[in-house]
Parts: structure tokens; sequence; C-alpha cells
């Protein structure tokens, strides 16, 4: 009988714990580790809370191996791109893994692109979450209040980058990386995007909103990522992004990227009810729950890739 209740009880929980993924032993190993990059401002873990809140730890509890990489909070993606490529050639040594799959959120997704531009065998696939790939109109409304090469913006700059992203960089233990506000700002507007893609144009869309090339130089590509700034009370991140929605003048957006500038490869989809940090389950869990859970899109991509043979 206490049996039968605590089997009811488990149940019971399960139902109410929605949010949480089944594990099913298998379900997301990959072929090759999976290699997460951060965004702007983002960071591996900082007080015990993680940039990624609960995702690696669910894809490995079904097979995958996973590493969460640390690269300037604020820079060029080229900069982070030469940070990140230095790390996958570290994680290559320590597994004896031959190729890498990148999954890149915000900045981190033309971050990851530019491993799979310069060093294309050692890239399996590149995942966009909530990417900016052909730029961003909010990064473009800074840009025209701070012009690159104006006194103002100097000024701007080198307090960001003392105060933020210093702040970031240290809590996180790598005070050392290099800091650059106003070179992640151009690399983050539509004009840096627009340079930087003609350099490394892999999966990204020619024109509209459609789908880029899935496979590139032997590099799969995929993306996803939400369009609705606003999703959850609770969570006091959503009233800035609410606002930042603003200056996308009606396009759908996360409050940060908008939904066609996050295309690249096989879009899976780019209108989940999610924000910019619901797509990597931020703040801490709170996103809405009229959705899948964020974790369980990592996961289900983790299996797409294994099924892919990659």
């Amino acid at each position: 009988m206490k049996k039968a209740l605590f089997t009811a009880a488990l149940a019971i929980a399960g139902v109410f714990a929605g949010s949480q993924p089944a594990m099913a032993a298998g379900y997301t190993q990959t072929k090759y580790p999976i290699v997460l990059v951060h965004g702007l401002f983002g960071f591996d873990s900082i007080l015990g809370i993680d940039y990624w809140y609960r995702i690696p730890e669910n894809l490995r509890a079904d097979g995958a191996q996973v590493f969460v990489t640390q690269v300037s909070a604020a820079n060029s993606t080229e900069v982070r791109g030469e940070q990140l490529l230095t790390q996958v050639k570290q994680i290559l040594a320590i597994t004896g893994a031959s190729k890498v799959n990148l999954i890149g959120h915000s900045h981190g997704g033309p971050t990851a692109r530019y491993i799979s531009g310069v060093a294309p065998s050692l890239v399996a696939s590149v995942t966009s979450v909530g990417g900016v790939n052909r730029g961003s109109d909010f990064a473009d409304a800074v840009r025209g209040v701070l012009p690159d090469g104006s006194p103002l913006t100097s000024v701007v700059a080198a307090t960001v980058d003392a105060t933020l992203t210093a702040l970031i960089q240290g809590l996180s233990g790598q005070s050392s990386l290099p800091k650059n506000a106003n070179a992640a700002l151009t690399s983050l507007s539509t004009a840096g995007s627009l340079a930087f893609n003609a350099k490394f144009p892999a999966g990204v869309p020619t024109s509209g909103c459609g789908n880029g090339a899935t496979v590139v130089n032997g590099v799969r590509y995929y993306s996803w990522g939400g369009s609705t700034p606003y999703t959850n009370v609770l969570d006091p991140i959503d009233a800035p992004l609410l606002l930042t929605s603003a200056f996308f003048n009606g396009k759908a957006n996360d409050g940060l990227v908008s939904a066609c500038s996050m295309n690249l490869g096989q879009v899976i989809r780019t209108n989940y009810i999610m924000n910019h940090l619901d797509e990597v389950n931020q703040t801490v869990g709170l996103v809405s729950i009229w959705e899948t859970n964020p974790v369980e899109l990592f996961r289900q991509h983790a299996n797409r890739l294994k099924l892919a043979g990659l």
C-alpha cells in the first residue's frame, strides 16, 4: 500500500514538474562534444548561477559531453572567436574527438560561426540560438547615439569596460580577458554583422527571412529563437526587454534580436514564446508556462544532432 502511494505521489509530482524534461538513456548522446558559447555580457557561472541555467546537466544526464566556454564578455566577434578557437582545440585534445558541435547564444552565434569559417575541419555543426546573424536594431539605435570614434563613445565604452564588463569577468574568474565594449557594439550592429558575413557567409540567408545553406564545408547549420519579449510577470528582466523591443519598429523580436536576424542554416523555429534570456532558461528558469521549456529544446536538439550522426 505504501509503495502504491509513493508511486502515485511520484506520478502527481511529475505532472506539476512539467518544466523538467523526461530522461531517456542515450537520448542526448551526440557523436561529438557539445560546446556552449555565451553572448554579450555572458559568463560560464557567477555566484553559483550558470548562464546556461540547468542546460548542461540535463544534456549530460542522457549521455552528452558538454563543455561551457568563457570568452570576453564584451569584445569583437573576431577576438571572441580566437579565444573560442583555443578552447575548442583544448576540448578536442581532452576528449580525443575530431570535431565539436558548437551552440552559441546571442553574440555566441557569430562567435561560433567564426570557428567554422577559419577551421571548418574542427566543427561538426553550428547552432545559433537567438543569434545576431544579421545585426540588431537595438545595437543600431545605441550606435546612433554613440557613433564610432566620438569622444562620448570612448568615455561610455571605457566606463562600461571598467564597471559592468570587469565585474562580470571578475566574478566568473576571467578578469584577464580583454574588454572592448565599443568593438562589441560594432560587431552586433547591422553594418558590423554585414561586414562579418561578407567574410563568413556560411549558413546566412542571402535575402529575406528564409533558411540559409544547411551544410557548408562539411559543417551543418541550425538556428532557433523566440519572438515574445514579455513572457513571465515574475521575471524582472522582462520589463526592460519589452522596452528595448520598441526599437524594432513592429518586427518580430525577442527584445534584443529580430526573428529574421536569428535565421541561420536550417531554421527550426524563431517564434517560440521566449525572450532573449528565456532562450537560455533565464532568469533562473522564469520562462513562459505556455511554451516548451528551453531545457527541453536543447535536449531535443542534442537528439537531432545525434540522429544526424553528429
